[in-house]
């Protein structure tokens, strides 16, 4: 399905509503959390990833301004359909947690659908996650962009992973279930030090389902030519098969599911 996107523009909403800036949405596959999903893209994001490939959700100005009401109803149209397909909604981003209130108020609203629900994070933020947040939350896919402090910056250009990490660990004490997320890049993120830090890391967290290592693409090129933005990563290969299979093999070695 070709994402959906809203146009920014006035829009009125009730007095007192929850509102949130919704990117756009999309019906994904296998991707974003098991089964067929609806998953919304929220907008704004602290972090500034050299590898993004979504720069347009970088701010929240440039999304639509939705209550928890306008955006359920969407999620309504699908309902049956990803029931059938056993998949359920994803709240990802952007940052979702940026927009924590509104997060927590929709994954609530599909819990109480009978909804599987999952949370896309890069865990920066995770100290705005409410305890009801996470209460309506069956599954968080958490981006680990990288171990070693050094690369990390580089990586996102600001901060230390140590939030994404005290969020990690209070998610396991929870017995919530957690997919880590780790984007190869050949030259950035590839070092074995860097992995092995990360799967040393993961090794410890007894809720985690398992590891997708995502090999970095160029897809989102043009979002940035479009924005008149540098993309840091313009000139960089994806990983070959050799190195992706060497980085997934860091992880199995300490007894992670990966794929």
């Amino acid at each position: 399905m070709t994402p959906q996107v809203w146009p920014s523009r006035p829009h009125l909403v009730p007095a007192g509503a929850v509102v949130g800036s919704v990117h756009s949405f999309d019906i994904s596959t296998g991707v974003d959390g098991p089964g067929t999903r609806f998953v919304a893209f929220l907008a704004g994001c602290p972090l500034r990833c050299r590898f993004c490939h979504s720069p347009d959700t970088w701010y929240q100005r440039s999304g639509r301004a939705m209550t928890v009401d306008d955006l359920v109803t969407e999620i309504r149209r699908y309902e049956r359909f990803i029931k059938v397909a056993g998949g359920g909604v994803t709240l990802s981003g952007g940052e979702p947690l940026q927009q924590a209130r509104f997060t927590a108020a929709v994954l609530q609203r599909c819990a109480d659908m009978g909804l599987h629900t999952a949370l896309d994070t890069s865990g920066f933020l995770g100290d705005r996650a409410t305890p009801e947040l996470l209460d309506a939350t069956d599954l968080v896919l958490l981006d680990v962009k990288s171990w070693d402090p050094a690369t990390y910056r580089r990586v996102t250009r600001t901060g230390t992973v140590a939030p994404t990490l005290r969020f990690a660990r209070r998610l396991a004490e929870r017995g919530t279930p957690i997919w880590i997320r780790f984007v190869l890049v050949p030259g950035l993120t590839d070092d074995p030090a860097n992995v092995a830090g990360v799967a040393d890391f993961v090794a410890t967290l007894p809720t985690v389902q398992r590891v997708e290592v995502l090999p970095f693409h160029r897809l989102g090129a043009h979002k940035y030519r479009e924005l008149g933005l540098p993309f840091a990563c313009a000139d960089t290969e994806p990983p070959t098969p050799e190195l992706l299979d060497r980085v997934r093999a860091q992880f199995i070695d300490r007894g992670v599911t990966t794929r």
